[in-house]
């Protein structure tokens, strides 16, 4: 069969190249793609904005597609699926009202404490004034969310009480556009953060391998937040017995409530979690589409046919699947990022060495980057993902940190520091 992927990073990449291991698929198009999926064998790239519904369907009667797999939150959010399910495709990805459990974390907040679920206390404001009350009266270190979609760079993480009440200016000021009209303020926690992602057809979920990621821009996790530096799985913290109660007491609470609420919610659940130093795992929130960079090591460890998983959420049937098989080992991923991201960053940059760093054992995935006269130049923040398996975390670790040394473009950057909690 042929298979649409609709987005243009990292994600997208690696679903592409995953889908393509499956002998039933035929071909996989991606909409817009980027560099990667134009260069790889198998995959056509289509100059169709993610937005643009309409185009969408049209290329899919165009190419006779049957399929469609949404990588990115901001189409899901809009309604993509809703739209390409009247026009008859199949689409995997949740409703737009079930993509809301992404698009607004007061939302969201809202179904956990439905659900019963354990999470950061918070509260919701769209007042600036009453929002500094609130942030004095907590104190800090508190935790400060644009409501809405912000590409990963919406959340604030305030030492003093004076960070907080200026990040509450910011998201007000517009810092986020309208994803800031709601604020919404919790307590910290403390611990280690974990990205589960799970696969659902609205009935039955499934995890997929624990990952850790690493949002700061920074060695030694500091400064600003980011939509991800680097990752690897399965994490060690995440251990069997505490992804079998995020099973009952998260990822199952979470799909009867939406149930509940009347929402068939069929794609990704990726929850992110606080694990505190007790062992719980409180969720901080959820996203509705796989994760990115944590889809980079998820995938190229999964020995499931990626498109069996798909069509059996599409389809109602995840229940009826056997176990999901994966390979073992570890894995990372390293990105490389735009010299000055998550600020202002120059594109348009000449990459080298990606096929040397191939050639040495890593899986390379495109996130930033497009064709441009043959040459595979930067345009993003987040430029690549160098991505290697290994026997323990150390080997694959120092795969990939090995790998990367061979790629290069003008004013490269990536932490040196992915993984310090799993080195030995």
């Amino acid at each position: 069969m042929k298979v649409l992927v609709i987005g243009n990073g990292g994600r997208e990449h690696a679903l592409a190249w995953k889908l393509l291991q499956s002998p039933q698929v035929e071909k996989v198009f991606c909409a817009p793609g980027n560099g990667g999926t134009a260069t790889m064998t198998g995959c056509q790239n289509l100059p169709i904005k993610v937005d643009d519904f309409q185009g969408i369907a049209n290329a899919c009667q165009e190419y006779s597609i049957p399929l469609v797999i949404v990588g990115p939150e901001v189409p899901l959010s809009k309604g993509i699926v809703d739209f390409l399910q009247s026009q008859g495709l199949m689409v995997f990805g949740p409703n737009k009202m079930g993509a809301q459990i992404e698009a607004s974390k007061a939302w969201a907040k809202a179904l956990m404490q439905e659900a019963g679920i354990s999470t950061a206390k918070a509260a919701v404001f769209t007042d600036a004034t009453a929002a500094k009350s609130y942030i004095k009266s907590q104190g800090a270190p508190i935790v400060v969310k644009a409501d809405g979609l912000a590409a990963g760079k919406g959340v604030i993480v305030a030492d003093t009480v004076e960070q907080a009440q200026a990040a509450i200016d910011s998201i007000f000021g517009g810092a986020f556009g309208s994803a800031g009209n709601f604020v919404v303020i919790e307590e910290f926690l403390i611990g280690q953060e974990v990205s589960v992602l799970a696969l659902t057809d609205g009935v039955t979920i499934r995890s997929l391998l624990p990952a850790q990621d690493h949002k700061r821009i920074g060695e030694g996790d500091t400064g600003e937040n980011t939509g991800g530096m680097g990752v690897y799985a399965p994490t060690p913290i995440a251990s069997g017995a505490l992804m079998e109660k995020v099973q009952k007491d998260v990822l199952e609470k979470t799909v009867a409530c939406l149930r509940k609420r009347g929402i068939d919610y069929r794609g990704v659940i990726y929850a992110g979690l606080m694990v505190t130093p007790g062992g719980e795992a409180k969720v901080l929130e959820f996203n509705c589409r796989f994760g990115d960079p944590e889809t980079q090591v998820i995938l190229p460890m999964l020995e499931t046919p990626l498109i069996d998983l798909i069509l059996a959420c599409v389809e109602q049937r995840l229940g009826e699947m056997p176990p999901i098989a994966w390979k073992s080992g570890a894995i990372a991923t390293v990105v490389a990022a735009s010299g000055g991201y998550p600020g202002d960053y120059e594109k348009g940059k000449v990459i080298t060495g990606i096929s040397n760093a191939e050639a040495a054992g890593a899986t390379v995935f495109h996130a930033g980057t497009k064709l441009d006269k043959q040459q595979v130049v930067t345009d993003g923040g987040r430029v690549l993902n160098i991505t290697a398996i290994g026997e323990n975390f150390n080997a694959a670790l120092d795969n990939a940190y090995a790998a990367i040394k061979y790629i290069h473009f003008d004013g490269m950057y990536y932490r040196k520091d992915i993984g310090y909690r799993v080195r030995s």
